[in-house]
Formats: structure tokens, C-alpha cells, sequence
């Protein structure tokens, strides 16, 4: 993106963000934690639990998730499906249309939205209570809650582009969906939130993708593969686990940083 914008790549040095994998790490099933967020979400002990976390379900996917859960729904195990997302007017207004899809497609009696405000220390023990986390995103610059649920040991089923085709390995660490569809616009249109008059027209130079859309069928796959298989959870779940800690653990990172300041600037 900022090579396309016109910076020049020999000026650019990419290192991964940072994942705490002291507290992101696996949980025993029936660690007392565990079993309680379950209880809170109304998943009970034998049901598959897939979750997406986000600002809103929709930018992560959920509405692709749940087309293909539609799908699969007689084939699949029993299962529930949780969206954590933050509270605010947008994600409300989003959330109402999400529900609506879900009913439209029979399947609201498995979903539950969770938008309560809760704490960075609680993200941990919601991830280690899933089975899967799903999270095919129509848009995604690092993909944080990917990497934090390959340290929580959980098999992550994403979308192969954008920052996911770096953090996850296909059948490895995790399954990634195709792109189904590419959201290209060749202008936007600004007002006075970013400082210029009502209905300011900005072509760009290049056209841009400011979104993406998942494969249904390839979700529907992938999910039916992962909830009927609990032996390829655990798998890809330990594969995530290694992965997170040897590439993304905020230690590793610093020390990458240091590596890269030292020999630019000589620096010690």
C-alpha cells in the first residue's frame, strides 16, 4: 500500500506487531475460567464454540461465516456461534443487520453477540474458550486476534490476502478462504470530518481496495473440516502456538527491532 501511494520500499523495514504469549497461551477445557465464559456466552460444555472478535462482526467476515454455517448446519456437530464486539451507534446499527441475516438464514438460535465493554486481561480466557476462531475479514492490516488465537492453541480460519497471507500458513496453522470478491473505487467522497467542503470528490490516481469478500464455500469447507475433526484442531492449534511464539512473541519483535536500528544507525 505504501509502495502503491508512492514511498519508496528501499525506505521501508516491516516488522510483525507484537503478541504477548505469556498471556495468550492454551487452557486446560476445564480450567474454572474457561468453563465460565462459556457458562456467560449460553455455550454449553459439548457444543463447538466458534468465535470472531472485532469492532464490528461484518469487517471480520461474520456475515460470510454465517452464510456458511447455513450451509453446514445439518452436517456440523452442534455448535454456537459468538461475535464479541465493542459497543458504540455503528456496531449497534451493524449488529441489528447481522441478526436479521441470521434469522433470515434460520440459524439465529446459534448466535449470541456479546457487546459488553470488557478488559484487555479478559481477551485471553474469550479466545481459550472457543474451539475456532474464524475471522475471514473484508479487511485486515496485521490481523492481531489471528496470531492471539494461534498462541491461545486455536485453529484460525481466515482469508488468503492481506496481512493473514504473513501471520498464517494454509493447512498448517490455519485454513484460508479465497477471495471471493475485490471492493475496488476509483474516488471518495469527503466532508468537513476531514476538512474540506460537503460532498468533496478525491480521485485517486490508482484505483484501491478497500475491501474483500471471502469464499462461502470455502468457509463451509474448512469449518465443516475443523468442527467434525477435533484431532485437526488440536494439530493446527499446536502449529499456531509454535508459530505465534517463534515469529511474534513481542520479545522476539524487540529484539528484531534492535537488530535493524543497530546496523542502520550504528547503534548499539
Amino acid at each position: 500500500m505504501y509502495v502503491r501511494d508512492g514511498i519508496d520500499a528501499e525506505r521501508i523495514e516491516v516488522l510483525p506487531v507484537g503478541c504477548d504469549t505469556d498471556s495468550f497461551r492454551p487452557f486446560d477445557k476445564n480450567d474454572p475460567k474457561i468453563l465460565a465464559v462459556r457458562e456467560s456466552l449460553g455455550v454449553s460444555p459439548d457444543q463447538i464454540m466458534i468465535l470472531t472478535v472485532g469492532g464490528d462482526a461484518a469487517s471480520k467476515g461474520a456475515q460470510e461465516v454465517m452464510q456458511a454455517l447455513a450451509i453446514i448446519d445439518s452436517k456440523a456437530p452442534d455448535w454456537k456461534y459468538v461475535c464479541k464486539v465493542w459497543p458504540q451507534l455503528r456496531t449497534k446499527l451493524q449488529n441489528l443487520a447481522d441478526l436479521e441475516m441470521a434469522t433470515h438464514l434460520g440459524i439465529e438460535k446459534n448466535m449470541t453477540y456479546a457487546t459488553n465493554t470488557i478488559s484487555r486481561n479478559f481477551m485471553p480466557y474469550l479466545i481459550g474458550a472457543c474451539d475456532i476462531y474464524a475471522a475471514p475479514s473484508r479487511l485486515e492490516g496485521f490481523g492481531m486476534p489471528q496470531v492471539e488465537a494461534g498462541a491461545c492453541e486455536k485453529p484460525v480460519l481466515g482469508i488468503k490476502a492481506m496481512g493473514m497471507l504473513d501471520t498464517l500458513v494454509q493447512g498448517e496453522t490455519a485454513f484460508m478462504a479465497k477471495v471471493a470478491q475485490k471492493i475496488v473505487v476509483d474516488h471518495v467522497v469527503l466532508g468537513d470530518e476531514s476538512g474540506f467542503e460537503s460532498k468533496h470528490m478525491v480521485l485517486f490516481d490508482h484505483p484501491r481496495t478497500v475491501d474483500y469478500r471471502a469464499n462461502i464455500n470455502d468457509i463451509a469447507k474448512y469449518l465443516l473440516q475443523l468442527m467434525t475433526d477435533p484431532a485437526l484442531r488440536e494439530k493446527m492449534g499446536k502449529a499456531g502456538r509454535e508459530r505465534a511464539v517463534q515469529y511474534f512473541d513481542y520479545r522476539v519483535v524487540a529484539k528484531q527491532f534492535v537488530k535493524i536500528i543497530s546496523e542502520k544507525f550504528g547503534i548499539d
